[in-house]
This record gives C-alpha cells, structure tokens and sequence, in this order.
C-alpha cells in the first residue's frame, strides 16, 4: 500500500471518482489507499461537491511548506494524553468541515468541534480563545449561537469562571429545539393560510409546507426520545453469582430441606 502523501494524480482521480457519484470507500480501493485518507483529503479541501484536484493540490503544498519548521522542532511540546498532536489537529479540521457542510457557520463549527474533541467535553472562553487563535468576541458570538440552538450549555466551575458544555444531552435538547422550532412554522404557515385562503394556490403551498413540517417534527420528536431512553440506558444487571458461602449453604442443606 503506498505511504506519504496524495500525488497530483491521486487527486485527479479522487475528482473524476466524486464525478462519477463513487463512494469514499470505492475511491481508496482504487487507489490503495485507507479509506480515511480519502474522507480527510475531501473534507479538508471543500467536500464532495465543490473538490478540485488542482486546488487541493496547491492547498495541501501550501500548508506543508508553512507547517514543516514547527514540525521539525525537537522542542515541539508533546500532547500529554499521548496522542497523535498531527492526527488529531487533520481530524479536527475535517470534523469542522463536515459542521460547516451541513449549515453551522465556520466560527460556529470550529468552537463546536474543539469542545467536541476535548475529553472533559468544557471549555473555558479563554482556552478557546487559546486554541482557536481568535478573538474573545468571536467566542463569544459563536457561543451565543451554539446556546440558541441548544448545542452547548453553561456553567459554573469551582473558580467562578463560566465554562462550555457539550455532554450526550446536549444533541437530545438541540434535536428537541429543532423541533420546536419547526412547528412554529407550522403554526405561522397556517395563519397565512387563514389569510391567503385555502382554495388559492399559495395558501395550499403553506398548507403543503405546514403537514411536512408537522410530520417531521413529530418524528424528530419522537425518534430523540427513543434514542434518549435507549442510548441512556443502564445495562441489564446480571444475576447474582453463587458465593462461596450461599454454595456451602447451599450443600449442607438436607433433601428433605431440615435444618
């Protein structure tokens, strides 16, 4: 299997695979490449929709020639949880990408990411602020968005600093919001139906736009409480195990079950 890094070509075929609607899977097959190196190459270079072999190409130069002294720094500081300092920043960068692709604004996903990606699942706003190399109001801005679509929650740590949270609740409530707020369309649309009228062709369109809505967000609903109970269940407990004491009680007593 061949190592290091795409060549030109590989990208030209990446390209011409997208075109032709192959799988992430099917593409690295052909090129003898894992299939993760296939998925990071995309994602960090304007996803399946918009990749350009060329671009990708003097994107991926550009960034190795301003990377490569601090990577060739002995100095360099060492992740204290052991791992992988380069993996984990590519991932994060492909991670962000995939937010930005399905709607979150840029600032948005990467606060989203590096919350995601940390263990304690919190941050601080200045750690961000550290991280992510922007400004206190960017943070906060971002913060402000992820709050009001019920993406991270806040709190308080033991110094009094508020801190920012992402735990398996968080995409319970964010599901439960997305609900919600598509049932006031709901509710609006058919207020415009009430004054449009029902017989004209725009007042069917919001009526048309009001059922969809009303059926996905009752599934919406319904599905994340379904994950909810399912995912946050404790497992089923096994029966106990025969001690060594219950077994010695368990020999000793007659058949006929006196003492």
């Amino acid at each position: 299997m061949p190592g290091g890094r795409l060549t030109q070509q590989e990208r030209q075929q990446i390209a011409l695979g997208l075109a032709d609607g192959l799988a992430y899977a099917e593409i690295a097959r052909r090129l003898d490449r894992p299939t993760s190196t296939v998925t990071r190459e995309v994602m960090r270079n304007g996803g399946p929709t918009a990749y350009r072999s060329d671009l990708a190409h003097r994107a991926t130069e550009h960034r190795a020639r301003r990377k490569q002294p601090a990577s060739r720094d002995p100095k360099a500081p060492v992740r204290a949880d052991g791992r992988d300092a380069e993996a984990v920043r590519e991932f994060e960068e492909v991670f962000t990408t995939v937010l930005i692709q399905s709607g979150t604004p840029k600032m948005m996903a990467r606060v989203m990411a590096c919350l995601c990606l940390t263990d304690s699942g919190s941050l601080t706003a200045s750690e961000l602020v550290q991280h992510l190399q922007v400004s206190p109001a960017s943070i906060s801005k971002a913060i402000a968005f992820l709050d009001s679509q019920g993406l991270v929650r806040r709190e308080r740590d033991e110094r009094r600093r508020e801190r920012y949270v992402v735990d398996d609740d968080i995409w319970y409530q964010s599901m439960m919001a997305s609900a919600r707020a598509a049932l006031q369309i709901v509710e609006t649309a058919r207020q415009g139906v009430g004054v449009l009228g029902s017989a004209t062709p725009a007042g069917a369109r919001l009526e048309g736009i009001a059922r969809f809505l009303e059926f996905v967000s009752e599934s919406t609903a319904r599905a994340a409480e379904q994950a909810r109970g399912i995912l946050s269940a404790k497992p089923a407990t096994t029966p106990e195990t025969t001690t060594p004491e219950t077994a010695t009680t368990e020999t000793t007593t007659p058949p006929d079950g006196t003492a």
